[in-house]
């Protein structure tokens, strides 16, 4: 069910009484959350989806666009119950109570929007940025951070109209992509026999973690709508606003993704867009349209920084909830008063999305971000059902009990060893758990020399 007038009228407070500005309706939360999604995972990691499974590149993002609404409608009903900032860790610490594994819960989404931003980094000073100049990638990765984490500083509408604007050139973007496909099928250009094409390393068994593992590493270019119930304090009526800005959203944005598989792969060979860290600027130059690839690239520059920005922002707004949870000391819930954003989440958040930029390629880094978000999923979608029992004054949307028993399923099976996912992924995502361990205990000591 859901409301139109009714939801807590307020965040709560953070330490030095100031709360954060509501200043995003239903039009702008729509756009936001197609902002979010929409962007790196589909410029930048398409080609390694299509090396893992072949010519059928559209299936896994098929799969991935089920899988994403599964765990969209636990997060609707969870936002709609409690707007508050902190997402998946306020869910986990109202259903389980357990303050560790809520740590661990929040850290994790924390390191996943930093992965996700430290992809999008990467993917910036890739192929895209070369049709201009040839720069150091790691020099303009550092500095792409700083420049966007010094917008999120600025405030909360400044960067949601930033990202207002790069979601409308990003979409253009993928319009090109879309009117190029029609223009294929109509001219009868392409390969249609490659859309059907499984390159696997056999059948069966292989064929099945094949899959899997393409749909994991495609679930990537999903993320992104978690990310907006970190939103909830500086959103008007989030009751009405989430179910549907997050459903619209999307759908929206897989019907996209399904679509420029199936462009991508008509017309571009999968061992070309395995090797390229810009494959739709492939589609592009594979095409029949006279389309200029420098404006294309530009186009994709915008894309993916609009990803950054939004992980970056959402970063920061966990820890501003965490805090206030006490999950983290309440220092980091602390706001610059004149433009009321929370300057030591953000400065935090930066210095590790900073630290992981060098940690790998765009590949390792979307399949981490996937992988963690894929456990919290799976915790998110158990929350909801633990949480039937917890009424609230408010109404609020409820989704079908179905939806979240498969969504957890999936998200376990996704983020296994079935998903055929390489071994570095596993180990940077344990070395930022060993992490969120140790800071967790030092938050405990801090916690108890201050007697609570």
């Amino acid at each position: 069910m859901q409301t139109t007038d009714t939801s807590p009228a307020e965040g709560s407070a953070p330490e030095d009484g100031t709360p954060l500005k509501r200043a995003i309706g239903t039009k702008l939360m729509i756009l936001f959350v197609i902002g979010d999604i929409l962007g790196t995972g589909i410029y930048a990691t398409t080609g390694k989806v299509a090396g893992k499974i072949g010519g059928a590149l559209w299936v896994p993002f098929a799969i991935g666009f089920v899988v994403a609404l599964l765990t969209a409608a636990s997060y609707v009903e969870l936002v709609g119950k409690y707007p508050r900032a902190a997402g998946a860790a306020l869910y986990t610490q109202k259903a389980f109570k357990v303050p560790f594994l809520t740590f661990i819960i929040a850290f994790m989404v924390m390191c996943s929007g930093l992965s996700s931003a430290s992809a999008a980094a990467r993917a910036f000073s890739g192929d895209y940025l070369q049709e201009f100049v040839d720069i150091p990638p790691t020099l303009i990765s550092i500095l792409f951070i700083l420049a966007l984490a010094s917008l999120a500083l600025r405030g909360v509408s400044e960067s949601v109209k930033t990202n207002v604007v790069l979601t409308l050139v990003e979409l253009t973007g993928l319009v090109v992509i879309l009117s190029i496909g029609a223009w294929a099928v109509v001219t009868g250009e392409g390969e249609p026999s490659r859309l059907g094409d499984f390159h696997t390393d056999g059948s069966g068994y292989a064929l099945l973690t094949g899959v899997l593992g393409a749909t994991a590493l495609a679930f990537f270019a999903f993320v992104g709508f978690e990310d907006s119930v970190n939103m909830a304090e500086e959103t008007k009526n989030p009751a009405h606003t989430f179910p549907r800005a997050i459903f619209l959203g999307v759908t929206v944005t897989g019907t996209v993704y399904v679509l420029v598989g199936f462009v991508s792969s008509l017309l571009v060979d999968y061992k070309v867009l395995e090797t390229s860290s810009g494959p739709l600027l492939e589609v592009v130059k594979a095409s029949g349209l006279d389309f200029p690839p420098k404006l294309f690239a530009l186009i994709a520059l915008f894309a993916v920084t609009n990803s950054a920005l939004i992980n970056i922002m959402m970063a920061s707004r966990l820890c501003y909830g965490m805090a206030n949870e006490r999950i983290l000391p309440r220092g980091m819930a602390r706001v610059l008063p004149r433009r009321r954003t929370p300057i030591v989440g953000i400065l935090f958040t930066t210095a590790i999305a900073v630290g992981l930029v060098s940690t790998g390629e765009i590949e390792g880094l979307g399949d981490t971000t996937a992988f963690l978000l894929l456990c919290v999923f799976a915790v998110v979608n158990v929350a909801v059902l633990v949480l039937r029992r917890d009424r609230v004054p408010h109404a609020h949307f409820r989704t079908p009990t179905a939806l979240p028993v498969f969504g957890a399923i999936t998200a376990v099976i996704l983020a296994s060893p079935l998903a055929d996912r390489a071994a570095d992924v596993y180990i940077r995502a344990g070395v930022l758990l060993a992490i969120g361990i140790g800071l967790w205990g030092v938050n405990k000591l801090v916690l108890r020399a201050r007697g609570e």
